[in-house]
């Protein structure tokens, strides 16, 4: 299997995580959740991520020249991350980036799905069918982690949220299966270390200055797509 973790599992007896995210690239854990991450934390619930990619075909900014230095630096910036959000529990994969839907889907529903036998959260949360923006790897991410969490018994199953905008995307092409959020949570008290979390992520700063371009009001809410039992 490609996958490695970066943290021991925690013990089959341990108190569950309170929030997992499973998601494709480094920095997919912060834009839209970090404020909500660090309230959980701050309460003492745990978080936990799952990461599948190292990230090494995304942007170099010209920091770096080859893709290994890509994923080395990514791997750095991740971790200055999660120290300010504040998680612990972490799992990096080495998954091909953006090519997730070429490879073995069903591994990738295996890795989820015992990521959540593991560690057993009370929320799961990932990206919804279109990948937020399209992104190929954002909607096979959605699929794997979408048949691993239908695939465990319905009393075993955690809530499942979605990442989620309040308006309609503007891209026609994401529209038919567009999810409005229908859960807001005001993380104003968290913006500056978000906001941190968020540069911690060095490569990826065109990234970082598009949301906040085109999501500004996500800075300080954070909302998200609840699956009911009928979705």
């Amino acid at each position: 299997m490609l996958g490695r973790m970066t943290a021991d599992p925690i013990p089959s007896d341990s108190p569950r995580l309170k929030l997992l995210l499973i998601v494709p690239h480094p920095d997919d854990e912060v834009y839209g959740a970090g404020g909500t991450i660090m309230e959980f934390e701050e309460a003492g619930e745990s978080c936990g991520l799952v990461t599948l990619t190292r990230g090494n075909a995304g942007r170099t900014l010209g920091l770096c020249s080859t893709p290994e230095e890509l994923a080395a630096m990514r791997e750095v910036e991740l971790a200055a991350c999660l120290d300010v959000l504040g998680i612990t529990v972490h799992e990096q994969h080495s998954f091909p980036d953006k090519a997730l839907r070429e490879y073995n889907f069903d591994e990738l529903v295996q890795v989820s799905r015992a990521a959540l036998e593991r560690y057993r959260p009370e929320i799961l949360l990932t990206f919804p069918p279109n990948g937020s923006n399209g992104h190929p790897d954002h909607v096979t991410t959605h699929r794997a982690v979408k048949a691993a969490w239908d695939a465990l018994p319905a009393a075993e199953r955690p809530a499942l949220w979605y990442y989620a905008g309040s308006a309609a995307p503007e891209d026609d092409s994401l529209l038919p299966s567009w999810l409005p959020a229908n859960l807001k949570r005001d993380v104003s008290k968290y913006v500056t270390r978000k906001l941190k979390a968020i540069g911690c992520h060095r490569t990826q700063a065109l990234s970082s200055v598009d949301f906040i371009r085109k999501f500004p009001e996500r800075i300080t809410e954070e909302t998200f797509y609840v699956v009911s039992g009928q979705d």
